[in-house]
Formats: C-alpha cells, structure tokens, sequence
C-alpha cells in the first residue's frame, strides 16, 4: 500500500503538482468561506491528510473563527500531523478524527456541511465509487453548500463525467481548473442548489484501490 505520509513530501516543493493544486484547492476554499453567510461555518474535509488546504486558509482567513472542521483521515500518521498543526496555528475548532471517511456514521455529527472538501479521493478509487460519491454528496450538505473536489485528467480523463454527475446530484458548477502541471490535474467546485437530501447513505462511499 501507498505511504501517504511519503506521498505528502511533494508539498514540500513549490513546483511540485500537488503544491500548485493545493495553491488552487485553498483559492476555492477561501473564496467559499467569503461567498457563506453570516454566522457558523460547519466544514468537512475527507481523506483529510495532513490537512494542509483547511489549516492554510482558516488562520488568516477573515471567516476563519466562525468556521468549525472536521477533518477525516485514516492514516494515524498523517492524522496526527494535522493535529499537531491544528494545534500549532490556535485553531481549536479544528478537530483531526481517525477513522474511514468512506462510512458517513464516522462522522454524521458534523454535518451537514457547509463547506465540503472531497480532494485526493478520486484519483484513487473506481468510477463507480465516484459516482456513488457524487450522487451522495447532497445528503452530506447543508442548503447552498459548496463542495470542492480534486482528479486528474490523465486519460481517460474522467473530470467532464465527475462534471455531469455533480450536476446531476444538484450542483451548480462554480468553477473548474483546467491545471497545466505534469499531473494535469483539475479542481472542481459546485454549489447545491437543488433541496438537501434526506437520509445519510448507508455502506462505504467508495474504496481506495490497491497502489
């Protein structure tokens, strides 16, 4: 299996393509957190990792106090390590969890999000399990949520059905980032405009594939 604390060093390099997609990632975050409306800010990050999106916007961000988080990851390593720089930015509203972010009971108690991060998810799991994802991301949301998302675009490039599906399930598309790194990556952001879902999804939203 994949050392995801390894894979984390390519931040480490600012010309790296997972820094420019996360330059981007924290763009669209910041901009979600300007566009919410007044008052509490629940946010939800699955496959959260080291949390390094979520902890570089919150602590300069002018919304960042009214924003509440939870992050999902599974690996204790990396969850550990968002903790940790949870703990060194002052962001106490941050809570790092260590648990499967497939199964929606791990952490039905923070939704629904106003704010929802599906990112270093796709490029890892089946298209079906993308899709099943997609179509579900409305139970997880509160009305007018955002939800940001990350795949690469390497063929087949499965981001204009990621597109179709999102906007099928009640998204309206805010914008998509065509990158032009050695990964060409895309980043994906959408906001519900159809009702909230009712009802959370039973059974694993996806898998991560053997690597």
């Amino acid at each position: 299996m994949k050392d995801w604390v390894a894979w984390h060093a390519a931040y480490g390099d600012p010309s790296s393509s997972l820094s420019t997609r996360l330059r981007v990632v924290r763009g669209r975050l910041s901009r979600a957190l300007d566009q919410a409306p007044a008052g509490p800010v629940r946010l939800v990050s699955l496959c959260a990792g080291q949390g390094l999106d979520v902890l570089g916007v919150l602590p300069g961000h002018p919304r960042g106090r009214d924003v509440s988080a939870m992050l999902v990851e599974s690996d204790p390593h990396n969850a550990a390590l968002a903790r940790r720089g949870a703990a060194a930015a002052g962001l106490s509203q941050v809570e790092v969890r260590a648990a499967d972010a497939s199964r929606v009971d791990n952490y039905a108690d923070a939704l629904p999000a106003d704010v929802l991060l599906l990112c270093g998810i796709f490029g890892n799991v089946s298209e079906g399990d993308i899709q099943r994802t997609a179509q579900a991301a409305p139970a997880l949301c509160a009305a007018g949520a955002t939800v940001i998302w990350t795949r690469h675009r390497r063929p087949p490039d499965l981001t204009p059905r990621i597109r179709e599906w999102f906007g099928a399930a009640g998204f309206e598309e805010v914008a998509f980032d065509a990158l032009d790194t050695e990964a060409l990556t895309g980043v994906g952001a959408g906001r519900l405009a159809a009702a909230p879902r009712a009802g959370l999804p039973r059974g694993p939203l996806f898998t991560f594939l053997a690597t």
